[in-house]
């Protein structure tokens, strides 16, 4: 009998390794097409996030622009609204944060471009915020950073000082260095409060849509501030604003729901790869110059930040 029962449960013993192997290989299948599915989604963000900015950046009244943006957030966040479930009691602080947090933002943006070039300001926004991340979690969290974090700190700190010592590049002037690394402490303070509400919402899609109709009130704000000339204004700028609104909140929309995909370093080493498409944009749409040194100033600010996500 004991031979007979052995030959009995081999099978089934057999049957289950089968089954948790199958199993796993899906889970782990899974994953990867969902970190791939993240990846894409941020490399696209990138890409919007750079255009949208350049569209700020081209235009001759950006208070109009950035208004006409905002309300470009407002059409499809009140759809989404609508249709998705609203997030998480636990989210609404985030949400509340987030909203004044990009208030200023906007108004930094402004003056960022209004002052300095696209190819000068967007690497400084973008590489300060990380830095800014990483030396608060070292110095009030307790987090202790590695020696990657501290070469990625190195790294945007250099391409950072390539940009505002090298004279080749041309003077900026210091009240846009003032206003780009005020932009990048905003930004640093809403990455974290959305990659946190996010995750709390339980309904990412419904975050997304809340914090676009919470932030249009920035928009409808400014376009009160510009109500005089509203009547003047042609039919091309108001599409090329709303257009530039759609983008934006699509690079936003996009890099926020990878987030629920995937981990926020990955998220953001890859959604920094528009300090790069930016700089083209400068010198390629706008003639900004000496492009060389501006590009290669931008290539390492993005290779630090990119260490700096991954460490």
């Amino acid at each position: 009998m004991i031979p007979h029962f052995r030959l009995l449960k081999l099978p089934y013993r057999r049957s289950n390794l089968n089954q948790h192997t199958r199993l796993r290989q899906e889970l782990n299948f899974q994953m990867e097409s969902s970190n791939s599915f993240a990846i894409l989604l941020v490399l696209a963000a990138a890409v919007l996030h750079a255009f949208w900015n350049a569209i700020i950046k081209g235009s001759s009244d950006r208070i109009l622009t950035m208004g006409l943006i905002n309300l470009g957030h407002f059409l499809p966040s009140a759809v989404m609204v609508m249709v998705y479930l609203p997030p998480a009691r636990e989210a609404w602080p985030f949400l509340v944060a987030s909203t004044l947090i990009h208030f200023f933002y906007y108004g930094f943006l402004i003056l960022s471009y209004r002052f300095g070039d696209l190819s000068q300001v967007y690497p400084i926004a973008r590489g300060v915020a990380p830095i800014i991340v990483a030396l608060a979690a070292q110095f009030f969290a307790g987090e202790v950073l590695p020696p990657v974090a501290w070469a990625g700190i190195l790294l945007v700190s250099f391409g950072i000082g390539t940009l505002l010592l090298n004279r080749r590049n041309g003077k900026i002037p210091a009240s846009a260095i003032a206003a780009a690394i005020l932009t990048g402490i905003t930004i640093a303070s809403y990455s974290v409060v959305d990659g946190l509400g996010v995750r709390a919402s339980n309904s990412p899609l419904g975050y997304i849509g809340w914090l676009f109709l919470l932030e249009s009130i920035a928009g409808f704000a400014m376009l009160f501030y510009r109500r005089d000339i509203l009547p003047s204004v042609s039919l091309k700028r108001y599409a090329i604003g709303l257009f530039g609104g759609m983008i934006s909140g699509l690079a936003y929309g996009l890099a926020i729901y990878a987030k629920s995909l995937t981990t926020l370093g990955t998220v953001s080493a890859i959604r920094e790869s528009s300090v790069i498409i930016a700089a083209l944009i400068g010198v390629i749409w706008f003639g900004e110059r000496p492009w060389q040194s501006r590009l290669v100033a931008a290539l390492i600010v993005a290779c630090g930040v990119i260490l700096l996500a991954t460490a």
